[in-house]
């Protein structure tokens, strides 16, 4: 955390991790690219060098995307038994868009978390 958060108004994680921008200001922008996260908020100034989302995006993404998408597969197989080619032509681009969809989102959301919960590699005692 830096120097200066006692100047800036407590943020709602879930509002500024979602939009993407930054989880001190909410102002700046926390992505410089689709997922990549900018070195600080254009904004505030904020070093995200915080950020270590690692692979939770993904796995939340994975979890969401794949129970959303194969119920809706599932649900059309049992009810119309369509042939393999409208599965792929259904599926495929709903994975695509709901994948794509969720991943930035939920980016923004765990370093938003990790931001307000002053989140840090646990460390053994000595």
């Amino acid at each position: 955390m830096a120097d200066n958060d006692h100047l800036y108004a407590p943020q709602s994680p879930y509002n500024t991790g979602l939009k993407g921008s930054c989880p001190r200001c909410g102002d700046g922008h926390l992505f410089k690219g689709f997922i990549n996260v900018a070195p600080k908020c254009d904004a505030c100034g904020l070093a995200f060098h915080f950020e270590d989302a690692g692979d939770g995006p993904a796995v939340f993404v994975i979890l969401f995307a794949g129970t959303i998408v194969m119920g809706l597969t599932l649900w059309m197989e049992i009810a119309y038994e369509p042939p393999i080619w409208a599965h792929l032509v259904i599926s495929l681009p709903m994975v695509l868009l709901v994948v794509l969809g969720m991943l930035r989102p939920l980016k923004g959301l765990l370093i938003a978390l990790q931001y307000r919960n002053k989140a840090e590699q646990g460390r053994l005692e000595t």
